[in-house]
């Protein structure tokens, strides 16, 4: 893995020991951040389900002032901080012990909230619709801000039009990309944008 832009483009990044954590692909990663801009002029970051940190980082080498990491096994922990050690960003990094939910929760009493989520979880294992709406119930995704869901590409995934509008959605092999954004105005909508690599 490596970073693909940004203040730390080319730099390695560790994975994950074992096989419990499914890391995004540089291809897949590539294509989804020239989807959201590709670069960033500060906000902050959630990168639930982190495992390496690799996409939380890929978005604070673009441009995001600070990232909140979150993933409830200790692998996986101590992989971020060592990548986030290795590029000297610790100090615009929280990193948290937990699973999503407990983490949604923690970071709502902490009245937290972010310009761009990341959610990777692993596939078949997590109910999209239910993270999604605790998201959107604890208020953590600021208005404009943009929601991105890796998937199993044969999903289908929740229509949440009141509170989020889908601007983008496409297949990458089996991998599946869902990008919701928050205050979507109709007009502004950009749609299904299907393709395949």
């Amino acid at each position: 893995m490596r970073i693909i832009a940004g203040t730390h483009k080319g730099r390695a990044l560790k994975a994950v020991p074992g096989k419990d954590t499914r890391p995004t692909t540089d291809k897949v990663k590539e294509a989804v951040f020239q989807m959201m801009g590709p670069f960033f002029d500060g906000g902050s970051c959630l990168d639930l389900f982190a495992g390496s940190g690799s996409l939380g980082i890929e978005a604070l080498s673009r441009g995001m002032d600070r990232a909140v990491f979150v993933d409830r096994q200790n692998k996986a922990i101590h992989t971020i901080q060592e990548n986030l050690e290795m590029l000297k960003i610790s100090n615009l990094s929280e990193v948290y012990r937990t699973d999503a939910n407990r983490a949604i929760q923690i970071l709502s009493k902490k009245n937290m909230t972010f310009t761009l989520i990341l959610l990777d979880p692993p596939y078949k294992k997590a109910d999209y619709e239910k993270l999604i709406r605790s998201i959107i119930k604890s208020s953590l995704l600021k208005d404009g801000g943009m929601l991105y869901c890796e998937h199993d590409a044969a999903d289908q995934m929740p229509l949440l039009n009141k509170e989020l509008q889908i601007i983008k959605q496409a297949n990458y092999g089996t991998i599946g990309i869902t990008m919701y954004r928050k205050g979507e105005n109709e007009h502004d909508k950009i749609g299904s944008l299907p393709r395949k690599l």
